[in-house]
């Protein structure tokens, strides 16, 4: 019996959910939910539309995480944060996650250009195409700006839902891609510092391998006052009012405070509380801007 009929035996359907990354591809839909709840009027929200924008985004994403594990496989097997994945464990081959990649962003198309629109599919597949190309193959591996440059790719969710309902790139949808645009390296960054060894062992220049610890660490409280200075555009553009302002500071004051831990605290586990908070941070303040959204919106 051949290898590749042994590892499509091992293969089992839940192998080929995680090779999705769904835990990722829930908040990067949660942003898309948040745009598109937030381009329609208050409680006139087309629930068909929502149910074929979110599955068109929810493969294309899914199609981007599964080609970047196919090209990361190798990398992935020497990390102790991705060496359980089923690439590197064989449970899945090379040939078969590209195979099901494929399919993915094909559906991802053909479900966006049908039932939403072609606007929000062109995006969407140029949204994979940065994140599974241009920043795995290579931005990833030539800069350790990697993710300041290549963040703009996971960034886009919820302009993706607002343009299926607008069909239209409005000021209004780019804002919120700026704002997880700004979130995206003092996110990363955290992360990378708690997994600093693995990144170095694989030759990855992460701004904590190329640049210390300590100077990632002025790297992410620079870019976490950017982020809660972003964060108040919305209230100051008069797209959100006084409940979402109040959320904004609120968790953006807590979100300063757990990185002046990170800068200032001897804690081990520091790193990876402060990534953790900023995954809860960035899904509390899109829920802020629905609930201002509801209660605020004249009807």
């Amino acid at each position: 019996m051949s290898t590749q009929s042994t590892v499509a035996e091992r293969a089992s359907w839940q192998d080929y959910f995680d090779l999705c990354k769904p835990r990722v591809v829930a908040l990067l839909l949660l942003t898309a939910i948040i745009g598109f709840v937030l381009a329609c009027p208050p409680y006139e929200i087309d629930m068909p539309l929502l149910l074929a924008a979110i599955t068109g985004i929810g493969l294309g994403s899914a199609a981007g995480a599964v080609i970047n594990q196919v090209v990361e496989r190798e990398s992935d097997a020497k990390m102790a944060r991705t060496e359980n994945r089923p690439l590197p464990q064989g449970r899945v081959s090379q040939q078969n996650a590209f195979i099901f990649a494929l399919l993915l962003a094909a559906g991802s198309v053909f479900v966006l250009t049908v039932w939403v629109n072609v606007l929000t599919a062109v995006l969407t597949f140029a949204s994979m195409i940065g994140y599974a190309v241009i920043y795995t193959m290579y931005l990833k591996k030539a800069t350790p700006q990697n993710i300041v440059i290549g963040g703009l790719a996971g960034a886009t969710p919820p302009l993706l839902g607002w343009t299926a309902v607008t069909n239209s790139i409005d000021p209004e949808g780019l804002l919120l891609v700026l704002i997880i645009y700004t979130w995206t390296p003092p996110h990363f960054w955290a992360l990378a510092i708690h997994r600093r060894e693995d990144y170095a062992k694989v030759n990855l220049p992460m701004l904590p391998v190329t640049h210390g610890i300590e100077f990632t660490k002025y790297s992410i409280l620079g870019y976490t006052i950017l982020m809660i200075m972003v964060t108040l555009l919305p209230y100051l553009a008069f797209m959100r009012g006084w409940i979402y302002l109040l959320a904004a500071v609120l968790l953006g004051g807590y979100f300063l405070y757990k990185v002046l831990l990170l800068m200032f605290s001897s804690r081990e586990n520091a790193a990876i509380r402060t990534f953790v908070y900023s995954i809860n941070y960035l899904m509390l303040l899109f829920i802020a801007m629905v609930v201002d959204h509801y209660l605020l919106t004249p009807v």
